[in-house]
């Protein structure tokens, strides 16, 4: 792997594709006012959660059908002008940064939820529609949607990155749990791939070539995700631990031993400490496994007998749980909210955020030589991890106005990744390649590997108007 680049967050110079006076002209006589130029509206939708600067888009377009979208692409293939998909702008790898400019195409108004099939424990929605949106509409049926990222992402965006969270060391990630879509493609001809049947040998699998594509080969408008039953019993607990190897090597226990547990996640002393602060927590400041427990009565109560033996065994104590909804919800809410204690904690700070996972063997080797490194270099950082199955986050807190910082987590973050790849693990567990990991994902996949990417993406979109400029360069 190469030496970092200290200026890794400052993008190579791109041409800006300029927007021709014709195009702007049809976008605004068939939109009117949700067409905007505004300089406000543009930076609104040209900044997400990476630390990445970038020139806002020359036009948002907020559309609000199917056909809509297809003509903005119809347009945008005529012209040759990029065309980047956004939803709420939660992206922590720049996903849906206008670097070459163009049209960002805001799918916050198809907000939607389209068919409730409760007896296939299927739902259809529109891609502007939100995790937390969802859940409500499906709450009277008994059933939920359990893909839970933190952050009240859209599910388009959440299947363009293909995300996980919290809860996908039991019910698995985007890419495992949608069935179906409708997407757009670069000509703007409207697709469907998939069924909302549980599998299918029909063919090549689209479905799974857009899920995790980050808006690089088509514009997905319609999602068919599974569902599931709402469990009878739920129980959340956190557990503190003398070291942090020590709430690791309980993990690795708990998963190896084959535990159905929901939740496990794990925050190191410093970052409770900053949780505690932001929330107005008591939680113990030090190493500590925030976990939950799905089933029925009995099936609960004996994955959680079994955790607490675990956890005894290595120095886990001060069990504290969770039993009630309110209680469940102030402590996930707590956990969720961690980027943004993180934040407050150093005021004017940017987060370069690191997203590796490994197997689960491998995770105290990975993890425990990660922060011992960020605690020799002395930079302010916080800890969270969805260690269940293998994947945690470094989030470094640095002054944007001293460079050494930001150079200095950039060596961080690339060791880290180095290590994981070494042990077996990916650059990116959920968060996706963006502008951050490309360098990563060539050393991870191969040349090889790239390059058929790249065969892909040329074939599908030969214009290179799809959210150009991310995962790899053409």
């Amino acid at each position: 792997m190469n030496a970092p680049n200290s200026s890794h967050h400052l993008l190579p110079t791109v041409n800006q594709r300029a927007i021709p006076a014709p195009m702007l002209a049809s976008l605004q006589a068939e939109l009117g006012d949700r067409c905007s130029t505004a300089l406000v509206v543009r930076e609104q939708h040209g900044r997400d959660e990476s630390s990445f600067d970038v020139p806002p888009p020359g036009v948002v377009v907020f559309v609000e059908s199917t056909a809509e979208v297809a003509r903005v692409v119809q347009l945008a293939a005529q012209y040759g002008v990029p065309v980047i998909p956004f939803g709420v702008g939660t992206s922590l790898e720049g996903q849906m940064l206008a670097v070459q400019g163009g049209v960002s195409m805001d799918m916050g108004r198809m907000n939607q939820v389209l068919q409730i099939n409760a007896e296939d424990l299927t739902v259809t929605v529109q891609p502007g529609v939100t995790r937390k949106q969802l859940n409500e509409a499906v709450k009277s049926t008994g059933l939920f949607f359990p893909i839970d990222p933190g952050a009240d992402a859209t599910l388009g965006g959440m299947a363009a990155t293909r995300a996980s969270g919290t809860n996908a060391v039991r019910y698995g990630t985007m890419r495992e749990n949608v069935l179906a879509l409708e997407v757009v493609t670069a000509s703007g001809e409207v697709i469907r791939t998939g069924t909302r049947a549980k599998k299918s040998s029909a063919g090549y699998d689209l479905t799974r070539l857009m899920v995790g594509s980050e808006g690089t080969l088509g514009i997905m408008t319609e999602i068919t995700v599974k569902l599931y039953p709402l469990p009878e019993a739920v129980m959340a607990a956190s557990c503190s631990f003398a070291s942090l190897a020590d709430a690791v090597n309980a993990t690795i226990q708990i998963i190896q031993l084959g535990v159905p547990i929901a939740r496990c996640e794990l925050l190191d002393a410093g970052t409770v400490r900053i949780v505690n602060a932001y929330a107005k927590l008591t939680l113990p400041e030090s190493a500590l496994l925030l976990m939950e427990f799905h089933g029925s009565p009995a099936g609960v109560k004996e994955q959680v007998d079994m955790v607490q033996a675990i956890a005894s065994d290595h120095g886990g104590d001060t069990f504290e749980w969770a039993e009630t909804p309110e209680e469940r919800t102030r402590l996930w809410t707590a956990r969720h909210n961690a980027y943004f204690a993180g934040v407050q904690s150093r005021p004017g700070c940017k987060v370069i955020t690191t997203d590796t996972c490994v197997p689960i063997s491998r995770l105290a080797d990975a993890l425990l030589d990660s922060v011992n490194e960020v605690h020799e270099a002395g930079l302010p950082y916080f800890l969270v991890g969805h260690v269940g199955d293998g994947n945690f986050h470094m989030a470094y807190l640095i002054d944007p106005q001293i460079p050494q910082e930001r150079a200095q987590a950039e060596q961080l973050n690339h060791r880290l990744v180095e290590r994981a790849l070494q042990l077996g693990g990916t650059c990116t567990g959920e968060h996706g390649v963006g502008l951050h990991k490309m360098e990563f994902l060539t050393t991870e996949t191969g040349q090889g590997a790239v390059n058929m990417m790249r065969t892909l993406k040329r074939a599908l979109d030969p214009k290179n108007i799809l959210n150009p400029g991310k995962i790899f360069i053409l």
